[in-house]
């Protein structure tokens, strides 16, 4: 099997397989949710196969795909990945609403720490810009907040 390679992804270092595995529709969009053995299977088949840029969201499911991405990478796992998630996308009523405000970005990046059952989330980024709010307020935040966003 030829191997994937690796590529870095943006400019501060992040060096990611040159292609990744999104998770979507192991929970959510593509017909029912996929039976969660199969796919922790699936997960540990790409990560065995060099594909290590693995990319979920808070809104997939929603949440249950950060649930089944934090069980696939117990047991040493996670350690040979580079994990993306992103916010952005609440769902009140069946209606979908874009945030990107500050308080709301620390919450969920809180909440997908809990789900994924991690302390770290190499790359976090927007699923849908609030253009309600500047780019540079989304992504600001204070030195008690430990991310790491980049652009």
């Amino acid at each position: 099997m030829a191997k994937v390679g690796r590529m870095k992804l943006g400019s501060q270092g992040l060096e990611v397989s040159r292609q990744g595995l999104g998770c979507m529709g192991m929970s959510a969009f593509y017909g029912p949710p996929k039976p969660e053995e199969d796919m922790i299977k699936l997960i540990h088949h790409s990560i065995n196969s060099d594909v290590t840029f693995l990319d979920t969201s808070d809104v997939y499911g929603p949440h249950t795909n950060e649930i089944l991405l934090g069980k696939a990478l117990k047991g040493g796992m996670r350690d040979k990945v580079e994990l993306a998630s992103k916010f952005g996308i609440i769902y009140t009523d069946e209606k979908a609403e874009i945030r990107g405000d500050p308080g709301y970005v620390r919450a969920a990046c809180e909440s997908s720490l809990k789900r994924l059952d991690m302390d770290c989330i190499d790359l976090y980024y927007q699923h849908r810009i609030d253009t309600r709010v500047p780019i540079e307020i989304t992504v600001h935040h204070p030195p008690s907040l430990s991310l790491s966003l980049s652009l």
